[in-house]
């Protein structure tokens, strides 16, 4: 890992590149991908952090907040190590966004027993398959419709999530039902976690834009 100096004077950490665009995983909670998106409604902005397990490709933990910060970003990991199974130790990969550099992302990655990576420094391929689930969120939610508020947005959104995990695996025991039952793996996702957040009024930097990631 590389230090590098923000403009604030806190020093970052660069992860390597483990995850390399091998997209596939063999089994649930290998590798995890994760990003932030930024929407405008009118003069007001609402972020989305979503964490994707590459298995099959569903969101397994989400939060959203007014501001991408560090709660917003930790607290969608947080939630999405507390579904992982003893021994499970998966690669989670992300941008090279303020947040990942962050301490205490790290220590969450550190204590929850998983591994580190990101992408080449402004390389959306990188982490194409979240690239690809954000442009999808927004062509079906955000660009046909004219949100008035931001929590009509944000109630929209977690109706979208909600739809996006199958209603009849929302009560199953995650990795252990989707080996068991030998149905297809994107329909074998459970409840999925949340973290509500709000409107946190904590400092904000400017994280680091990469396509649909911050793109309206």
């Amino acid at each position: 890992m590389d230090g590098r100096k923000d403009y604030q004077g806190e020093r970052g950490i660069v992860a390597p590149n483990l995850l390399n665009r091998e997209f596939d995983a063999v089994a649930p909670n290998q590798k995890w991908v994760t990003d932030v998106t930024e929407f405008s409604v009118g003069d007001r902005k609402l972020y989305l952090s979503p964490v994707m397990d590459l298995f099959d490709r569903q969101i397994i933990s989400y939060a959203i907040s007014t501001s991408p910060n560090l709660a917003l970003t930790n607290g969608s990991l947080r939630t999405a190590l507390t579904t992982l199974e003893v021994g499970q130790k998966p690669l989670v990969h992300s941008d090279q966004g303020f947040q990942y550099q962050h301490n205490s992302w790290r220590t969450l990655l550190k204590n929850g027993g998983a591994v580190q990576s990101m992408s080449r420094k402004a390389n959306c391929y990188d982490n194409a398959v979240m690239e690809n689930f954000f442009g999808h969120l927004k062509e079906e939610l955000f660009h046909r419709v004219r949100f008035l508020t931001t929590d009509a947005l944000e109630t929209t959104l977690r109706e979208y999530i909600h739809w996006y995990t199958p209603k009849e695996f929302r009560q199953s025991s995650g990795a252990s039902a989707r080996r068991s039952t030998g149905l297809r793996p994107s329909r074998l996702r459970p409840l999925i976690s949340r973290t509500d957040l709000g409107s946190f009024d904590l400092e904000t930097v400017p994280g680091a834009p990469c396509s649909t990631s911050t793109g309206t």
